[in-house]
């Protein structure tokens, strides 16, 4: 007996939602944590398909903020170094003869700036993967996201 003939519309529909409810953040602050919660803990007895799906979707939101998190607690740092190294605050001859001289760009600006790249294709691969999930869930398969670090299990 195929999986998807186990679970109806009512369940999948449910599943899907969990998914696309991370959406929700660009409306509501911490919404991509919420909207999944609600729908999880609300449905998750009733089907092990949505409890499934639930945990996968919240796990997926914890680890790409983790991720985030580290990614700016590596960029933002060398970002400001690199503004503050490339000034050059020798020329401080008192208030009449005041120069800041903007150096070339440090290589810390370019590791900055291409940690920068990394975190924006990172929210794009994010978007397909929420969206690719939401389309299991409606075709009744399970979905793992990649690179998800299981804090429920």
């Amino acid at each position: 007996m195929h999986q998807s003939t186990m679970i109806d519309n009512h369940q999948k529909n449910i599943a899907t939602f969990i998914h696309l409810s991370t959406f929700s953040r660009f409306l509501i602050p911490f919404g991509n944590f919420i909207g999944p919660i609600v729908l999880w803990t609300m449905n998750r007895a009733k089907s092990e398909f949505v409890d499934t799906h639930g945990k996968a979707a919240i796990n997926f939101q914890i680890s790409v903020l983790l991720y985030a998190v580290i990614l700016g607690t590596i960029s933002i740092p060398l970002f400001v170094f690199s503004l503050f190294g490339s000034l050059d605050f020798i020329d401080f001859n008192g208030l009449h003869d005041f120069h800041i001289n903007i150096g070339k760009p440090s290589p810390l600006l370019y590791i900055g700036g291409g940690l920068g790249v990394i975190a924006f294709i990172g929210f794009i691969l994010e978007l397909v993967f929420i969206i690719k999930a939401s389309l299991k869930a409606r075709d009744g398969e399970r979905y793992h996201y990649p690179l998800t670090i299981n804090f429920i299990k």
